[in-house]
């Protein structure tokens, strides 16, 4: 019964120090320095620097370089609740045409949140990019379910796009250097959008139509 004992605990002794051999070799084998830079880049995706992203300009400085064309390409993704033709229905949402420059929640025919009817205001540069920047955060309660455009830029191209579309604002001058960025206190409502930059820009917004607002749009 010994003898036998000692054979099997033998094996078990000899099959534990096989088994550390294989395990220590293994891993000078395989052996990885930590890398000096954690995790790997996505294409397309810009790192923060160690003071953070940079500030977002007043939506005045994008519309210096805003483009319509740009703009359209962008509200694509409204066009299944929204239209901006003169006179065209309503669907989900309102339509949009001349509401650029209007108060907010200005059409009678359409059943606004009560988000966007108490809030009051003007759909300026401002109160409409705050709006399509976080609808949520700027009219809690509205029933626009739509995410917001995070880029500044495609904000100042929707907008600049909508104001051909009935629209009565003109291009803001360049903001002062160092101006902060309007913020979301500005009224809610319902969409709004914004081609060309500088003079030709300005130029065609003035002289976009102002039948819908005559119209009482």
């Amino acid at each position: 019964m010994d003898g036998r004992f000692n054979t099997i605990a033998g094996w078990v002794l000899g099959a534990g120090i096989v088994l550390l051999g294989t395990t220590l070799v293994t891993g000078e084998l395989f052996k990885a320095e930590r890398p000096e830079t954690m995790g790997y880049p996505i294409p397309g995706v810009e790192q923060e620097s160690e003071g953070g992203a940079a500030a977002e300009q007043p939506i005045a400085h994008y519309l210096q370089t805003a483009d319509a064309t740009r703009g359209e390409n962008v509200f694509h993704r409204c066009q299944s609740c929204h239209n901006v033709d003169n006179g065209g229905a309503n669907g989900l949402g309102p339509n949009l045409w001349g509401t650029v420059g209007n108060n907010l929640a200005h059409r009678p025919d359409f059943a606004y949140s009560d988000a966007l009817k108490n809030h009051g205001g003007r759909w300026d540069w401002d109160t409409l990019s705050a709006w399509l920047h976080s609808p949520s955060r700027f009219a809690p309660g509205t029933k626009m379910t739509f995410a917001g455009l995070s880029d500044p830029q495609d904000r100042a191209d929707v907008l600049l796009f909508l104001n051909q579309h009935g629209g009565t604002l003109t291009i803001p001058p360049p903001p002062a250097e160092g101006a902060a960025p309007a913020g979301g206190n500005a009224a809610g409502g319902n969409e709004a959008g914004g081609n060309a930059a500088g003079a030709n820009a300005a130029a065609a917004n003035t002289a976009a139509p102002a039948a819908a607002n005559a119209a009482g749009h």
